[in-house]
């Protein structure tokens, strides 16, 4: 009996001895800590975004190369990709008949020289005549008709000759500008005409390139109206100036101007095409190639915060903001990402002098009294682009 009495009271004071520690730990030095955290005094900033889209690259001029005869193609004088000058020799064309018509046509002048001299040695010897009175004037009258008639078959076998030099000179195939000479589908010795599928070469002249994009009808109207001017012929003059980022993700160091290349919205994709002129004087952009279009907004007095500073709850994005007392309470933004993707611009949810938590904000909770610690908001303002 005594045993388990003994026993009793030792398990008694165990009892005791833990409810002890457990609320000496509950109350100890790191019970309920009231802990410094970051905030930021919001000032409105202006600050500039950029919209991208998608552009494909086309020369300022890109002409299709193609024959005005047909024949056998005999030479090939340039190489895919060379660049070449006005009237430099791209092709020869062979074909033996429009040679023979130059023959034919020369040796008809020299007939028609021929028949013409024949008609004026007949005047000269029948107009002694006429004056003797030995022949009549209608002899003279004739032959004088006769001349005209050969003098007219000269000018037409002249005219015969220019159109056989012509065409002749249509087997000759020089470039109508300077350009980049593309692909070349055809080898020596094919048959290749006018009316074949296909053209002998492109050839685009890249001194400028237009690279064309597209915008929905809400984009035209939101970026139009950011633009001074009250028609859209001002309010495109006076549009930004247009950054190229090339497929490597580089930037073309080059500014484009903005021009409009349709005026119409098509009603299947709900869109227009505009394109940016971009001077190319080293030839770096050639025809055919895709790129970014980038073009600068200037968004005026606008909230930022670090992104790192918001969180987000299902289709929500919050932010604790900081009360008069101190506590921080969660507040839900409406907000839209810089280019560098390090801040959120915010557009509902928050005003100018609002307070709110920069850091640490995963070991908060709505309610939570915390110790302030101020971020001069100049500074931190200055290092967002």
């Amino acid at each position: 009996m005594r045993n388990a009495l003994l026993m009793i009271c030792f398990m008694a004071i165990g009892i005791v001895s833990c409810q002890q520690n457990s609320q000496n730990n509950q109350n100890g030095p790191g019970a309920n800590k009231v802990k410094d955290y970051s905030v930021l005094t919001l000032v409105p900033k202006s600050v500039t975004v950029h919209n991208n889209f998608p552009a494909s690259i086309e020369g300022q001029r890109v002409i299709e190369i193609r024959p005005m005869i047909s024949g056998y193609l005999q030479e090939i004088h340039v190489n895919e990709g060379d660049h070449v000058k006005k009237g430099q020799l791209l092709f020869k064309i062979n074909n033996p008949i429009y040679t023979q018509e130059v023959v034919t046509a020369k040796a008809n002048i020299s007939s028609a020289v021929a028949n013409v001299n024949t008609a004026q040695m007949e005047i000269e010897k029948v107009r002694p005549l006429v004056e003797k009175e030995i022949v009549s004037n209608y002899r003279l009258k004739a032959a004088e008709l006769t001349l005209q008639s050969k003098e007219a078959a000269l000018e037409q076998a002249k005219a015969t000759l220019v159109n056989a030099e012509t065409n002749l000179g249509y087997t000759l195939i020089k470039s109508p500008q300077d350009g980049i000479i593309g692909t070349i589908p055809y080898k020596t010795g094919a048959l290749v005409g006018s009316n074949s599928s296909m053209a002998l070469t492109d050839l685009s002249d890249i001194s400028n390139v237009f690279a064309y994009f597209s915008w929905n009808e809400k984009q035209v109207l939101e970026l139009l109206s950011d633009s001074p001017g009250m028609t859209i012929e001002e309010k495109m003059k006076n549009m930004p100036k247009a950054t190229l980022i090339l497929s490597n993700s580089v930037e073309y160091p080059e500014k484009g101007k903005i021009e409009m290349a349709s005026g119409l919205i098509s009603t299947q994709t709900g869109s227009a095409t505009f394109k940016a002129v971009f001077p190319n004087p080293a030839g770096l952009i050639r025809s055919g190639s895709s790129a970014t279009i980038r073009i600068p907004k200037v968004k005026e007095n606008v909230l930022i915060v670090p992104q790192s500073a918001t969180y987000q709850l299902q289709d929500k994005r919050f932010i604790y903001t900081l009360g008069a007392d101190n506590k921080v309470t969660a507040v839900a933004i409406t907000s839209s990402p810089t280019d560098d993707g390090g801040y959120f611009l915010v557009s509902e949810g928050l005003k100018p002098g609002d307070k709110v938590v920069i850091e640490g904000v995963s070991s908060l909770r709505d309610g939570v009294t915390i110790i302030p610690k101020e971020v001069d908001a100049l500074s931190f303002n200055k290092n967002i682009n």
